[in-house]
């Protein structure tokens, strides 16, 4: 089943899949798929047979970033930007409360990167390409590069990505830890499927639990976070023995 224009979205048991389906613009991220993805996202966070998400992208690409020719249509470049992000898209990515996979190939580049970051684990088939050129472009990340990639890779990495725009292959990005793991081309999809299935069969509630405490953990001081850590495990018990 799909209903969108831009994505393809369907079910495998307890594993939603979402798929950018623009290849003809190497899923490049326009208003229309904006808007689809959102939708699609409602529908995995609603779903209770839903356990687990998979993203993708059709065709040569996983994503090439922000469609650039619709920028000729707005009044600014900065007016074009705004209303791309007008819905929180990364803001449900992140509330998101299944885990999340994302199965990368080909181009990943800008927003492509960003939409990949968001997710809990990444795999990428060896050859894909990675990078951030929005500096190169006149512009500067909008859906959350600056704050994610250096929560994964570091500072000083993140920079030489953002500030350079160079290409990464697979395996640098892999070493930078911008990845979870890699796999050949072919085996791309069963693997994704595979370790989407396998987070699928975690009771809901402990996988929930464990996301947002590291979520909101992340930048408090330890021992705010360990506190927060105890509290939110104790909670996880308690609902697990009330179920």
């Amino acid at each position: 089943m799909s209903g969108f224009a831009t994505v393809i979205y369907s079910k495998v048991g307890p594993v939603a899949h979402i798929s950018l389906n623009r290849p003809q613009a190497l899923n490049a991220y326009d208003i229309q798929m904006r808007d689809d993805f959102s939708q699609s996202l409602e529908a995995v966070q609603a779903d209770t047979e839903v356990r687990s998400l998979l993203i993708t992208g059709q065709g040569r690409a996983f994503c090439v970033g922000a469609d650039l020719t619709e920028f000729g249509s707005a009044p600014s470049q900065t007016i074009a930007r705004q209303v791309r992000w007008e819905r929180d898209v990364w803001g449900q990515m992140l509330a998101l409360s299944k885990p999340v996979v994302a199965a990368i190939h080909g181009y990943c580049i800008g927003s492509g990167v960003e939409i990949a970051m968001l997710c809990d684990l990444r795999i990428a088939a060896e050859g894909t390409v990675f990078a951030m050129p929005e500096v190169h472009l006149g512009m500067i990340p909008a859906a959350g590069g600056t704050q994610t990639l250096p929560r994964s890779i570091g500072r000083s990495k993140a920079l030489d990505m953002l500030l350079t725009g160079r290409r990464l292959d697979a395996r640098e990005a892999l070493s930078l830890r911008l990845l979870t793991r890699l796999t050949p081309q072919y085996s791309l999809i069963n693997e994704g499927f595979s370790l989407a299935l396998q987070l699928a069969g975690l009771d809901p509630e402990f996988a929930s639990s464990a996301k947002r405490c590291l979520l909101q953990g992340a930048n408090l001081p330890l021992n705010q976070a360990l506190a927060l850590e105890a509290r939110t495990a104790a909670n996880a018990l308690a609902q697990a023995c009330v179920q």
